[in-house]
């Protein structure tokens, strides 16, 4: 009896120990974590695409508590409604931001870049990237394995099965940048939406030379520069071969897209312009009815001096 209740008692004494030890260690290492995180992560969507630049919904709420301000922090998936409840919660005013889309920036089509061969392996665009170039001359352009609609997580972006090319549902898109990410080619980009769904940019991101960009696809930017000289806002930069357009300084003027021989610049959602052959056409069709109106006038005029010699002769020749 007397060793078990010593046993007992050494077992009790031990607990005690520890449980002062563990006590004391959670005091001095305890972690505050400020309640307002939760509050934040509950208005959030919790889609943890990543698109705000932070692991997850959870490391954006942490993030937007401890900085003390949204500047520059945005959550693509709720968009300015979300970041608008996340500013009332903080007691911190939301910056407006602008809406983005993804815009896939290749125009490499079935008709515009002829095949050279084709890929049977893997269906994965990382993998065939790997591998080689692609299928045709550009080994710049989309590979057409669709790893951008298998990353997308809100069915916003579809291959289309005529073209080859991936297509981008604005409707559906949240601008969280899990396509780009995606694309080992890097040909989807992140831009401002514009003011109606209206934006210019070039549809190209072949940095070959003009000739052989042209030989690999027909409608490939060849540098010629005619775009960046008629941009009246500094908006064009041309680099390696490459037109580019920032969306911060482009006014939708759209001169650059009349300049382009290529058609390798996009004007998307834009009115169809008005034809200037019509234009031109319209006041010059005055002049043309005038002159043939003048012609039957002469000869009308003409025609009665011719007939009226024989009629005053014929009297005299029979006296």
């Amino acid at each position: 009896m007397n060793v078990i209740l010593i046993a007992v008692i050494s077992l009790g004494v031990i607990a005690l120990v520890s449980a002062a030890i563990l006590y004391v260690a959670s005091k001095k290492f305890a972690v505050y974590e400020d309640p307002r995180i939760a509050q934040v992560a509950e208005v959030l969507p919790q889609a943890n695409c990543g698109g705000c630049g932070y692991p997850g919904c959870s490391g954006f709420a942490d993030a937007c508590v401890k900085a003390g301000s949204l500047e520059g922090k945005l959550c693509p998936v709720g968009g300015q409604a979300v970041m608008t409840k996340v500013a009332d919660i903080l007691g911190l005013a939301a910056e407006a931001s602008e809406p983005k889309v993804a815009v896939v920036r290749c125009n490499g089509s079935c008709a515009n870049r002829p095949r050279l061969n084709q890929y049977d392996g893997a269906k994965s665009c990382a993998i065939a990237a790997s591998l080689y170039g692609g299928e045709t001359g550009c080994s710049y352009g989309c590979l057409g394995c669709g790893d951008c609609v298998a990353a997308c997580k809100f069915d916003a972006i579809h291959m289309n099965p005529e073209t080859g090319l991936p297509e981008v549902d604005e409707a559906k898109c949240t601008a969280c940048g899990a396509c780009a990410k995606a694309c080992p080619k890097n040909i989807i980009e992140i831009r401002l939406a514009g003011k109606k769904s209206r934006r210019v940019y070039v549809q190209c991101v072949n940095k070959d030379k003009g000739a052989i960009a042209r030989k690999a696809c027909t409608v490939a930017c060849i540098g010629c520069g005619k775009c960046v000289k008629v941009c009246p806002f500094e908006a064009i930069t041309l680099e390696n071969n490459l037109a580019y357009i920032d969306y911060n300084k482009c006014k939708s003027c759209r001169k650059c897209e009349e300049a382009c021989p290529q058609g390798s610049i996009i004007a998307l959602n834009f009115p169809p312009r008005k034809p200037k052959a019509e234009t031109e056409a319209a006041p010059a069709a005055p002049k043309a009815a005038t002159k043939p109106a003048e012609a039957p006038t002469t000869a009308a005029a003409e025609a009665p001096q011719a007939v009226a010699t024989p009629a005053t002769e014929a009297p005299k020749a029979e006296a």
